[in-house]
């Protein structure tokens, strides 16, 4: 037998169950000024010396006052950050979930979760493409509520594997998800060109350019600064020298 309820017993049935504690109150999401998704090159030609030098890079920056400092200047006087590793078209791996960042010590959680989880690739060709649609089902999945979506892109190469990157970028600028890039100049000397032309986009699109994996610490703090406090601003930008 289905038994229907008027609308005003239905909420009062509602309200007398959350009185007794039988059902939980709805949850208000947590406002951040940022989503900032970190998609980490765990491809073939990154060895384990250069994979930790990235590993390194990440934890140095977490853990630096200046991002901290940053990320209290905003609004919210907090962001989301989340991680992943990433080779072929269907190899990612989750290594943070989307966590807040609103104090020296939830900056130091996230900073143990990188340095102690192992690396979980190793191949598989370079998808920049694949990483950036894995990243797109990331952003409806936060817990947390706000506007700047960024896909924040590392790698040594060019996209070898998957769909076309130029139209995963244009469909995840189209959504508002704007992607900055660090490329490493290790094998490709002209990668950064590639990422400006065919991987950067969205309104202040930048990319730090690495000159190898032994600048990567630098470039990544100088990156997340920028991505944490940053104005929004029109048109692609290149920062750095190589």
């Amino acid at each position: 037998m289905h038994v229907r309820f008027a609308p005003h017993r239905r909420r009062g049935f509602a309200l007398l169950l959350l009185a007794l504690g039988l059902v939980a109150p709805a949850r208000a999401q947590v406002a951040v000024d940022l989503h900032l998704l970190l998609a980490v090159d765990a491809s073939g030609s990154v060895d384990y010396t250069r994979f930790e030098l990235q590993r390194r890079g990440y934890v140095a920056a977490f853990r630096n006052a200046q991002v901290l400092q940053a990320i209290r200047g905003g609004e919210n006087q907090s962001v989301a950050v989340a991680m992943f590793q990433w080779t072929g078209p269907r190899l990612q791996a989750e290594i943070v979930p989307w966590t807040q960042i609103k104090d020296q010590a939830s900056a130091e959680s996230v900073a143990s979760i990188i340095e102690t989880t192992p690396r979980r690739l190793f191949g598989g060709g370079t998808s920049i493409s694949g990483a950036i649609d894995y990243a797109m089902a990331w952003f409806p999945r936060s817990p947390f509520k706000g506007e700047r979506h960024v896909i924040d892109i590392s790698g040594d190469g060019s996209n070898n594997g998957g769909r076309s990157v130029i139209r995963a970028r244009d469909e995840a600028v189209a959504a508002d998800v704007n992607i900055n890039g660090l490329p490493i100049l290790a094998w490709e000397p002209y990668l950064d060109q590639y990422y400006k032309e065919n991987v950067i986009g969205g309104p202040g699109a930048f990319m730090i350019v690495a000159k190898d994996f032994d600048t990567f610490a630098d470039a990544i703090l100088k990156k997340m600064i920028i991505e944490i406090a940053m104005n929004v601003r029109p048109g692609p930008t290149r920062i750095g020298k190589r």
